[in-house]
């Protein structure tokens, strides 16, 4: 799996679940907005458990001893670069880095290959592609062609999503989890705060003390009062894993392989 966001790490926590062996490919500096639930927090800590699921950081050495643990290697590999390593076989790689951009040329070939999002196009970039938008076609498997493109804005009320006012090093002001009031300080970015659009709970944060840039998605409040939400991942990343599940299962020269040690 390339990526270790919030929406990768619910891909990745189904698929782990359903006893398929999962290897993440991160950043250097990895910048998921929902940390609680994004396993790329591993790759500052050193560990990061998602709903009683851990991924552990990684060299490519050390795969295979923590897949022998239950546990989800995560790699800094930005160009995937473990694909070319001969002392593993990739059998699917699902690029989830939600980069709305055509991407680039692999360094293996691969069984499987499949795309989430806008930015692919099946048959040409991927063999698959999975809609990530939400409609009656989110979670559909293409084998032909592409997503709904990008709308450029976010799901629900647009104000939910903080967005840095500039360049600069974010540094935290409220956690995630906490409720805050429309008006508070939620983070500073290079002296200009970042203040809550109404009343609700911090969903999301950039790890304080990277740098970002102007217009960076960094945050993200939610009207529902439900901390505890905070700790799952969505039932949208859910939903695509449960698809990409669907898209592996449909090649019968897959099925006998997966679960092989």
């Amino acid at each position: 799996v390339r990526g270790g966001g919030d929406l990768a790490s619910g891909v990745a926590l189904r698929l782990h679940r359903a006893g398929l062996r999962i290897v993440i490919s991160e950043l250097r500096e990895p910048l998921a907005v929902r940390r609680t639930v994004a396993f790329s927090e591993a790759i500052y800590e050193g560990r990061m458990t998602v709903e009683g699921v851990t991924a552990q950081r990684a060299a490519p050495d050390e795969i295979d001893s923590i897949l022998t643990q239950d546990q989800i290697p995560i790699l800094v590999d930005p160009t995937a670069s473990i694909l070319a390593d001969e002392r593993y076989t990739f059998r699917v790689l699902v690029d989830a880095r939600m980069l709305k951009t055509t991407p680039q040329r692999l360094p293996a070939r691969i069984a499987l290959h499949i795309g989430l999002g806008p930015g692919f196009r099946a048959g040409r970039d991927c063999d698959a592609v999975i809609e990530t938008r939400r409609s009656h076609t989110l979670g559909r498997v293409y084998w032909d062609g592409t997503t709904q493109a990008d709308s450029a804005q976010p799901e629900g009320d647009s104000r939910r999503v903080l967005r840095a006012p500039q360049d600069g090093i974010l540094q935290g002001v409220a956690k995630i989890g906490t409720h805050v009031d429309e008006g508070d300080v939620i983070a500073d970015v290079a002296g200009v705060k970042v203040t809550a659009p109404f009343a609700g709970i911090l969903r999301g944060l950039i790890r304080p003390g990277l740098a970002v840039t102007k217009g960076e998605k960094i945050g993200d409040v939610d009207l529902r009062e439900d901390a505890a939400a905070c700790l799952l991942v969505s039932d949208k990343s859910l939903a695509i894993g449960g698809a990409i599940l669907e898209a592996i299962l449909s090649k019968p020269d897959l099925r006998a392989s997966l679960w092989q040690a």
